[in-house]
């Protein structure tokens, strides 16, 4: 399968830069005419592996390293997002039971449930002492 577009922003860990990145998936949406739904979706779910970086693999260190590329291939949009931050092992992190969740008022922690919700696959690969890397897949059409 041949790549048709490949996109490349890289900002540093500070979260003013999330408005930069949401702005950078919404041209990409639109030049290569996805849907506004499907480009909701993007933004959102990397918005949100963003601000995990930012927080957790950063600890909230403004002037780390974020790069994006993006692929848009035959019917589907791959983010590839590498940082060079602390890693972690996302199958230790369970879906959220939304009723207890909901019932303790509890603000946070689904980002990584609402980024498996809304993207058709998720990988994440650690090297450590090197970078993470997590590639979301969205398709369309």
């Amino acid at each position: 399968m041949e790549t048709k577009e490949k996109y490349i922003l890289q900002v540093k860990s500070k979260t003013e830069n999330l408005a930069k990145v949401r702005d950078f998936i919404r041209e990409i949406g639109s030049n290569e005419r996805i849907s506004s739904e499907i480009t909701d979706k993007l933004v959102l779910a990397v918005d949100e592996a963003c601000t995990n970086i930012m927080r957790h693999a950063y600890h909230h260190r403004n002037d780390q390293d974020i790069i994006l590329k993006v692929e848009v291939k035959q019917g589907k949009v791959v983010v590839t997002i590498t940082d060079f931050g602390e890693g972690f092992d996302p199958q230790t992190v369970p879906d959220p039971d939304m009723p207890t969740y909901m019932k303790q008022r509890r603000v946070g922690g689904l980002g990584l449930h609402l980024i498996r919700a809304l993207m058709d696959k998720v990988e994440y690969q650690t090297i450590p002492n090197n970078y993470n890397r997590l590639v979301l897949q969205k398709n369309y059409n």
